[in-house]
């Protein structure tokens, strides 16, 4: 199961919307659920995807090379991505996350689906919670 904020989903879906008709493509973060004000009723380390990286955060030299300088090491579980032509699948190209969800028009909460890195469905858990404030390293 994948777990995902109604905030950040919410988010994905508009940007997938204004980026239509091409597709997006946006490394998402998470937040163990024990970080978290409200009792989501998740274990406390479970993840729950919570941030997103701008996907221009890394410039030319990604598309170049394909490395991905825009997340900090170690922080990106997942990715969003969307399918303008309706795909509402995983293909060969989106899979490089250990959790993938994708979206399609009409670019709505219901025609979103999330995958595991071998393209099997997952159930996707929509959290109606927001994560704890980020705080700088040393406050």
């Amino acid at each position: 199961m994948v777990h995902i904020t109604r905030g950040l989903l919410e988010a994905l879906l508009e940007m997938a919307a204004e980026a239509d008709p091409d597709g997006t493509s946006v490394v998402l973060a998470s937040t163990p659920a024990g970080e978290f004000d409200s009792d989501a009723g998740l274990d406390s380390e479970t993840p729950v995807l919570t941030h997103f990286y701008f996907p221009e955060a890394s410039g030319s030299v990604n598309a170049v090379f394909g490395v991905d300088l825009g997340t900090p090491a170690g922080q990106g579980r997942g990715r969003f991505v969307s399918h303008p032509d309706g795909r509402l699948q995983a293909t060969r190209e989106d899979t490089f996350a250990a959790a993938l969800v994708v979206a399609v028009p009409p670019w709505e909460p219901g025609s979103v689906a999330a995958f595991d890195r071998n393209d099997r469905r997952l159930d996707l858990d929509v959290i109606d919670a927001e994560p704890p404030p980020e705080r700088l390293a040393g406050e």
